[in-house]
């Protein structure tokens, strides 16, 4: 009867340690990601600002000197990333590959232009940066036209901004809802055990050496949840970094091993604090009161 009941003890403990290592685990691995997600916020913002385009349109008379000069000016810019020159049978493939026809075929001629694309650097692409360029080139007797998307580059400024500022919001508020949420595992593991923490008290243990077993063993699960979490973690990233190799998301391994270690002394601190306040809690209440 008895081995019965410590066997069923056994598994209760068992399941209740396993109970705080995945809410710890889940916690610290969702928490991890929102870390991941403001780290490379301003990065992923940054690709998706570069893919605007600067199109500057060509005359025909254009000679290949004062062309040549152009794309290397450009290049030589500190506003430009790449600046490409795109012929018009370039162009007219590049037509021909979207539309799944040959144009060129109804109209007989080529009507398309020589151009060069300039791709700008994330922090210059802004509506100023762009007018700014447009005035600067536009008295280049061969340049035709020059063209960009006014109103896509105003909303990508402000939508990157929104998202900013409510990532930050996120990370803050995700932050203590993951705090309360281990404190809450924690608290429940040691309220189970509260009879035996008054036990020990009252044969004449001191609170520190009551304290330390409890402390000890939600450390040890507090480490076991965050290696958890850290795995899951690095399959994320691995996942993304392969999906998406020009995010560059491994780029800065100081940044990322920063934060994985901060997720882990995370998981460590509060399961350490919170351990520490729930059995000091008990340690103090009366007999009576553990009943309610």
């Amino acid at each position: 009867m008895s081995t019965s009941f410590d066997r069923y003890q056994k598994r209760k403990l068992i399941s209740s340690y396993f109970s705080v290592v995945i809410s710890i685990a889940l916690v610290l691995f969702l928490l991890g990601c929102l870390g991941l997600l403001v780290l490379n916020a301003k990065k992923v913002a940054d690709h998706f600002r570069e893919q605007v385009v600067v199109t500057i349109y060509l005359n025909d008379s254009a000679k290949d000197v004062e062309v040549n000069q152009l794309q290397k000016s450009l290049a030589m810019s500190e506003y430009t990333k790449d600046a490409k020159y795109v012929s018009k049978e370039e162009a007219a493939q590049i037509v021909k590959s979207d539309i799944g026809e040959d144009f060129m075929e109804f109209l007989g001629v080529n009507p398309l232009q020589n151009s060069i694309d300039v791709y700008l650097k994330a922090d210059y692409v802004t509506n100023e940066t762009l007018d700014g360029i447009t005035e600067e080139l536009a008295n280049k007797a061969f340049i035709e036209e020059i063209k960009y998307d006014n109103d896509l580059v105003e909303i990508m400024n402000e939508n990157v901004k929104k998202i900013t500022f409510w990532v930050l919001i996120l990370s803050a508020l995700f932050t203590l809802i993951a705090v309360l949420l281990i404190n809450s595992s924690i608290r429940l593991a040691v309220y189970s055990k509260r009879f035996i923490i008054k036990t020990m008290q009252m044969v004449g243990a001191t609170k520190r050496f009551i304290r330390k077993p409890f402390v000890l063993k939600s450390i040890q699960l507090g480490i076991i949840g965050a290696v958890v979490a850290l795995i899951g973690m690095g399959i994320v990233l691995y996942y993304l970094n392969r999906t998406f190799p020009e995010l560059e998301l491994l780029q800065k391994p100081i940044l990322i091993g920063s934060l994985f270690l901060g997720i882990f002394l995370l998981g460590v601190l509060i399961t350490w604090i919170s351990t520490f306040i729930a059995t000091q809690r008990f340690l103090n209440l009366k007999t009576d009161q553990l009943y309610y």
